[in-house]
């Protein structure tokens, strides 16, 4: 009889764990290590770009602020920008360029979303097929500058 309860009992504990599990999905998440990663990625192509200047900022799939950095000679206003491109990146799971078009289509109606930075720059960044956060860059030579850094940082955790 002990056996027998013994091994309801375990029966019972691994069925319920496996309906638990069944219920939740394994999650990767962005550390601080990887979000300063990325800027320091970011910064060596500006610097190999010769860009004039880059405000990088990196937050998490949430689009919480993690890091950021503006290099020297980067407008004032390009560390907010470089921010609301991050999250825009990543609250939407695509590039910020692809709303840019969008809106350059005709489609201005996007442009009234709050929290909303449709301007190129912006890049989700992805770990094993899933978006972990995203980049954002404001401040460099053009908008194409912006998104290649943005890129280049996205990359340092593939």
């Amino acid at each position: 009889m002990k056996t027998l309860t013994a091994v309801s009992t375990l029966l019972l504990v691994f069925g319920l764990s496996t309906a638990v599990s069944a219920q939740t999905v394994q999650k990767k998440g962005l550390t601080l290590e990887g979000a300063k990663k990325v800027i320091a990625t970011a910064v060596a192509e500006a610097k190999k770009l010769n860009a004039p200047g880059a405000a990088i900022a990196v937050v998490d799939d949430g689009g919480n602020l993690m890091a950021a950095e503006r290099l020297d000679g980067t407008f004032a206003a390009g560390a907010n920008i470089s921010i609301g491109k991050a999250r825009t990146a990543a609250i939407f799971k695509r590039p910020t360029k692809a709303f840019e078009e969008i809106i350059n289509k005709g489609r201005t109606a996007m442009t009234s979303l709050s929290d909303f930075t449709p301007l190129q720059g912006g890049v989700p960044i992805m770990v094993d097929g899933q978006i972990v956060g995203a980049i954002g860059v404001s401040g460099a030579a053009s908008a194409q500058q912006d998104e290649d850094l943005a890129i280049a940082g996205a990359n340092a955790l593939r």
